[in-house]
């Protein structure tokens, strides 16, 4: 898996002045797959990671019970699912995204379009780390809203977006990709079989 170098400055620049990256993200020259290998996949591990580890290691404390967890190879299977299906995920929206765009004014192609869903989800990948402490996972929300802050910013530069259609798209968008991701968070717990396994 091909990592981009730049990684790190490209996530700074994201979560600190994504107004300025946004023009620059747009210039540049890329494909689907250096986009998923070498932004993409790293990124998504994140939470993918800190899930397995928060929930079969760490584990989570029940009053009066204990400390519940999921089995390791289960939390693991789980791991690699939710990893996998957050890049899915991240290219059905940006087809769904960019199928959307003629109805709000706007254009751009499949590129353009993964661009906005995979940059923009920077802050909730990032932020995934809290699934260290499962107990603060709930936090993610915030870093949520700010990726639809981020993905709002973008739009104008991927994908043409006259200015009185920013909002409408935006909002289309987010719920196109909440959907996207319930819908395979539903389908990574048939898949990796999360429903048992566990231990206290």
């Amino acid at each position: 898996m091909a990592v981009n170098p730049n990684l790190q400055a490209r996530v700074t620049n994201i979560l600190k002045q994504p107004a300025a990256e946004w023009p620059v993200i747009a210039a540049e020259p890329t494909d689907v797959a250096a986009l998923l290998q070498g932004y993409a996949a790293p990124l998504a591990a994140i939470p993918a990671v800190c899930r397995w580890i928060g929930f079969s290691v760490i584990g989570v404390s029940v009053p009066f019970v204990g400390t519940f967890r999921v089995g390791i190879v289960r939390g693991l299977a789980n791991a690699i699912v939710y990893w996998v299906f957050a890049l899915v995920g991240a290219y059905i929206a940006a087809l769904v995204i960019e199928k959307l765009a003629p109805t709000f004014k706007s254009s751009g192609s499949t590129l353009d379009a993964l661009k906005l869903v995979v940059y923009a989800s920077t802050p909730v990948w990032v932020a995934g780390v809290l699934n260290l402490i499962p107990a603060l996972s709930v936090l993610i929300i915030i870093a949520a809203l700010y990726a639809i802050y981020v993905f709002y910013l973008g739009l104008p530069h991927l994908m043409h977006t006259p200015a009185d259609q920013v909002i409408p798209y935006m909002v289309v968008s987010a719920l196109v990709m909440i959907v996207i991701t319930v819908c395979l968070a539903v389908l990574t717990g048939i898949v990796a079989g999360v429903g048992g396994g566990y231990t206290f």
